[in-house]
């Protein structure tokens, strides 16, 4: 019998045409298992409509609505979900789903770098491959949410996009992918499944980010303070530090128990508490920052957000050790 699988549409440049004003989603995802035959040979396709927008405008309410419509198609007992996106926030919105999701069913997001309307467009191999992986029995049942691009399979926490244009943009720095795809077969390099602990919450918390730099001072912080921001993610440099006046507010901020995380804004490695100068990672520990591992700090601010819903503000102490433990 042939897997069933549910294609969630969400727009993207899989899904846009070039327009008088650039180019834009305005392609159903029926036109997009339309242009691919092939699918008919690895599953039983539905479609389904969700958000039709570039993934640079995607925001919490349309996640909201993907996991919804994700839920519903694994209650009614499909093998796997595609999720159609938009290349810019695709890793964002898979790691959202990563952290908030429970299944059994595989779901596997991918995109195109080109149009449909321009030469060598990468949509239809790139869905083909994301509809082979969630029908596939390596990752029948196992769960877990995924990135399928350019033959490969990434798993959502690892994965990152690595260039603006390549077709091969999609990368797991310091990991390799899941799987790799040929004409044939698959092969699997690393177990299916998840690989984030899993937060029972939707979000609404407000959390800034902030970056480091040569001569950084302190207004990025200030200002988020004083918005009454829920919690900061900073990015710094090597295994975590920032200037001196960005250490001193990140200071206050934690004497406020505004919740702070700090990442590198290096693609591989991890923060590590080493140097004690005022911004430096050993120091900012000491006064109580949550360390970001080796996420990014667009993924860490989904992660926070989420616990900061999960548990709130009063007790950074379990805030902390949440992030840290599921990191």
């Amino acid at each position: 019998m042939a897997a069933a699988i549910t294609v969630l549409h969400t727009g993207g440049t899989i899904a846009s045409t070039r327009t008088a004003n650039g180019a834009t989603p305005n392609k159903s995802g029926e036109d997009l298992i339309a242009a691919v035959p092939e699918l008919e040979s690895y599953a039983d396709i539905k479609t389904a409509e969700v958000v039709q927008t570039p993934s640079f405008d995607m925001d919490i309410e349309s996640l909201t609505a993907i996991i919804e419509r994700t839920r519903t198609a694994a209650d009614d007992g499909v093998d796997g979900v595609v999720i159609t996106h938009g290349t810019d926030t695709m890793e964002e919105s898979a790691y959202y789903l990563d952290l908030v999701l429970d299944l059994d069913a595989p779901v596997v997001f991918t995109g195109a770098q080109r149009r449909s309307d321009e030469v060598g467009s990468d949509g239809p191999s790139n869905l083909l491959t994301a509809v082979r992986a969630a029908s596939h029995e390596r990752f029948r049942g196992r769960g877990g949410v995924y990135i399928a691009f350019d033959e490969e399979l990434h798993a959502a926490r690892d994965v990152t996009k690595a260039h603006t244009s390549a077709l091969s943009t999609f990368v797991s720095p310091d990991k390799c992918p899941v799987a790799r795809f040929t004409r044939e077969s698959v092969r699997v390099h690393r177990d299916p499944g998840s690989r984030s602990a899993s937060i029972e919450t939707t979000t609404s918390a407000d959390v800034a980010m902030v970056k480091t730099g040569i001569g950084v001072g302190a207004q990025q912080v200030n200002a988020a303070l004083e918005r009454g921001v829920d919690g900061i993610v900073v990015e710094g440099t090597g295994l975590g530090n920032t200037t001196s006046a960005l250490g001193d507010t990140i200071r206050d901020a934690l004497e406020a128990d505004v919740p702070v995380v700090i990442t590198s804004r290096c693609q591989g490695g991890a923060v590590a508490p080493v140097y004690g100068t005022p911004g430096g990672g050993g120091t900012l520990r000491s006064q109580g920052i949550i360390d970001g591992g080796d996420l990014p700090a667009h993924k860490v601010r989904l992660k926070l957000m989420l616990l900061i819903e999960e548990y709130g503000r009063a007790d950074l102490t379990t805030l902390r050790e949440a992030f840290e433990a599921s990191s």
